[in-house]
């Protein structure tokens, strides 16, 4: 009987420590004792320029209880925001301001901490708690920003050059802004903190207008505006009649190499498949190779005049506007990108500036399509090529000769397509064929920068 008992006492004793045991293991692992601390978005340090709030979330999945936010200068702490919460929030946004009174007077540099606690049972009912803090720099002067020199002038479909002096300790971006959307990035000139740049209008924009733009990290903003003369220039616009034979020739077999899924395409859809859709992505390829601009610093940009075919005749125009028309329907349009020059059949084509290739490959109406940098964003492209005599990445020298004029891609007799790029615009040829232009509006503009520089 007394066996009995005991042994009664000690199942029940080890159904008790069971069920305790169960529900210690049940609160430890229960979503009300989660031990996953708040999350705070902060980043280490942060540049101020007290024009705008800085925005700290502050997240915790079981939701806050509290959150504070405490600026420090080191000697002095000020409370910018404090939330207990009542209902709980799983997410929440601080706008944090900085104080209205004298605090931190003459001061640069401060300590924000950010503290959130949630609403979990754990750590004896008082939840988890997580502080983060950053290096405060206020930061209100705008960058310093300067013109030194310019061209005078700018034509539609041209280039010019310009010369500025930028300095930030905390300078973030740099860069001209135009109307038309387009970004020029300037290289480093000469000494420490001035800059040289070329910049480009479109033939296809109306107008031009182009401002430097600098950013701090503290988002201080300087702007200043290039005052170029606008020299406008008409032009050729022509409307040309599609024939059968080319159509079911040189459109058919160029539509069959590129782009073999688009043969069962009626003749006038292959046409604007190529004149448009191909055309595209050729040029898209363009840009992409013609938008780097070097980083480091340059003392000058000493290239001679652009003659890429000896006895070269120009057989069509930079920025020619075409019009297509079928049995006078109109079908589709195209902008002539370059210059077109013709001597003999497989004439030798060459490089009149040392440069870099950057693109030698098959590139749809362009043909066999080679492209040299120069530097200072400036490239020289050469389309239609019956053959490569460079390969990518080879440095050229001036007088080399690259390739020979052929009747690949869009091109109906042997010819050389010529064209000219300033960071990823295409400009005309005949500014980069003249010396006079040449001098005027690059060698005079930089070499009367650097007087101004070393007075």
């Amino acid at each position: 009987m007394r066996n009995q008992r005991k042994s009664s006492a000690s199942l029940i004793l080890g159904v008790l420590l069971l069920a305790m045991v169960g529900g210690v293991a049940y609160l430890y692992n229960s979503s009300l004792f989660e031990r996953i601390p708040p999350s705070i978005v902060l980043e280490k340090e942060i540049d101020w320029n007290l024009k705008e709030p800085i925005v700290v979330h502050v997240k915790d999945n079981r939701g806050l209880r509290f959150v504070r936010a405490t600026l420090s200068d080191g000697e002095k702490n000020a409370v910018l925001e404090s939330r207990e919460f009542k209902i709980l929030e799983e997410s929440v946004d601080l706008n944090l301001t900085f104080p209205r009174t004298g605090f931190g007077a003459n001061k640069k540099v401060f300590e924000l901490t950010v503290e959130a606690t949630d609403a979990s049972k754990w750590n004896f009912f008082e939840g988890n708690s997580f502080v983060a803090k950053s290096v405060i720099k206020v930061d209100t002067r705008r960058p310093e920003l300067a013109i030194i020199g310019s061209s005078y002038k700018i034509m539609k479909g041209g280039a010019a050059s310009v010369v500025f002096k930028a300095e930030d300790d905390a300078m973030k971006a740099l860069y001209i802004e135009t109307n038309f959307g387009k970004k020029f990035y300037p290289t480093p000139f000469y000494k420490n903190g001035y800059y040289v740049s070329l910049v480009a209008w479109p033939s296809r924009a109306e107008n031009f207008s182009a401002s430097i733009v600098a950013i701090d990290k503290a988002g201080n903003i300087s702007k200043a505006h290039i005052p170029y003369f606008l020299q406008d220039k008409k032009y050729k616009t022509s409307t040309i009649a599609l024939q059968d034979k080319f159509l079911d020739g040189k459109i058919a077999d160029l539509t069959a190499e590129v782009a073999p899924e688009n043969n069962g395409l009626e003749h006038l859809k292959k046409f604007k498949f190529v004149n448009e859709d191909l055309r595209i992505g050729n040029e898209n390829n363009i840009l992409k190779v013609t938008s780097n601009v070097p980083t480091q610093m340059i003392n000058d940009f000493a290239v001679k005049t652009f003659y890429p075919l000896r006895n070269g005749k120009v057989v069509a125009s930079f920025g020619d506007y075409r019009f297509y028309e079928y049995d006078k329907v109109p079908v589709s349009e195209s902008y002539h990108l370059g210059l077109d020059l013709a001597s003999n059949a497989q004439a030798g084509m060459q490089t009149s500036n040392d440069g870099v290739v950057v693109f030698a490959r098959e590139n749809g109406i362009y043909g066999n399509n080679i492209i040299i940098s120069h530097g200072l964003g400036v490239y020289s492209l050469y389309g239609h090529c019956s053959s490569y005599l460079v390969k990518e990445g080879d440095v050229v020298k001036a007088g080399d000769v690259i390739a020979k004029t052929g009747m690949t891609g869009l091109a109906l007799g042997d010819h050389l397509h010529f064209g000219m790029y300033v960071q990823g615009i295409d400009v005309r040829p005949e500014e980069w064929m003249d010396e006079s232009w040449l001098k005027d509006n690059i060698f005079s503009i930089m070499n009367s920068a650097k007087k101004i520089i070393d007075r």
